[in-house]
């Protein structure tokens, strides 16, 4: 067991998914009083909100919400009598915070100008990056907390390590190595986006050389080039970077706020038995 503090320093620092679980309030008697605090990952447990099937439950809680990539935070009542298995015969509230869950997980290939500028954007962002090059000189020496630098003599070969739903970004040094990712990245149907960097005149090049390797049109349609959000314009490296991170936050935050609509944030903010209390007292 470690205090919460320090855990929760070092899961930040390596972009560790985690919950903050907070006793927020106690009635009767409780394990500990209000204001204990536990940090939980998926497979692991920081301090103690007072241990026993209280903390059983919570933990399942912690790790349901980490499984479910959860970024909402949740109120839960207890009772703490038979039901639950203890005897302590109060009431506990705890709070359940979501940190460090991804939004995006993108693999980079290329560590190049544009690629070192964008990466350390994306390493600010709620994302995970996996950055791959066969080149390690490439690499900065110290990389941003949530960023793996992969080196591999051929890059081709980390397409089959993708995750589902990943995003992909390449922007190689070499347009026979980008053809050859692209075509690797286009016939996988699991990946959430695809960017490729280059001019119009680039994707023509590639779309007809990949029809003709039986990339098929559907296909195509999925591959974002150029890459970027038109209005955001120029040339330096960090300008394209921008624009490509501009990008791909409007894709991962295209739903943002929809599920927060009316009285339902407020809901999932309130335990169960205050709901059904709400709702009992809503009927005529």
């Amino acid at each position: 067991m470690s205090d919460w503090i320090g855990a929760l320093a070092r899961l930040h620092a390596a972009g560790e998914a985690c919950v903050l679980v907070t006793l927020i309030e106690e009635r009767g008697s409780t394990p500990r009083n209000a204001g204990a605090k536990m940090v939980v990952t998926a497979n692991a447990a920081f301090d103690t909100i007072g241990g026993g099937n209280l903390e059983f439950k919570a933990l399942g809680i912690a790790r349901e919400l980490l499984a479910d990539g959860s970024r909402q935070s949740r109120l839960e009542r207890f009772s703490l009598g038979a039901s639950l298995g203890q005897c302590c015969g109060g009431a506990a509230v705890v709070l359940f915070e979501p940190l460090g869950q991804p939004q995006a997980h993108i693999t980079v290939f290329g560590a190049g100008h544009v690629g070192r500028a964008l990466v350390p954007l994306l390493a600010s962002l709620p994302c995970r990056v996996r950055w791959v090059d066969a080149r390690a000189e490439e690499f900065p020496t110290a990389l941003p907390p949530g960023v793996e630098a992969i080196v591999n003599d051929d890059p081709v070969e980390e397409v089959e390590r993708l995750r589902p739903g990943s995003y992909c970004l390449v922007m190689t040094h070499d347009h026979q190595l980008d053809l050859l990712l692209s075509e690797a990245i286009l016939r996988r149907d699991d990946v959430h986006w695809f960017g490729l960097i280059g001019s119009r005149t680039k994707r023509a090049r590639f779309e007809h050389r990949l029809r003709d390797r039986g990339v098929p049109p559907e296909a195509l349609l999925r591959m974002r080039c150029p890459v970027g959000l038109a209005p955001v314009k120029g040339k330096l490296p960090i300008e394209i970077a921008v624009s490509i991170a501009a990008e791909i936050i409007s894709i991962y935050n295209a739903s943002f706020g929809q599920d927060c609509q009316g009285s339902e944030a407020l809901t999932r903010l309130t335990p169960q038995s205050r709901r059904n209390s709400s709702v009992r007292q809503s009927i005529p």
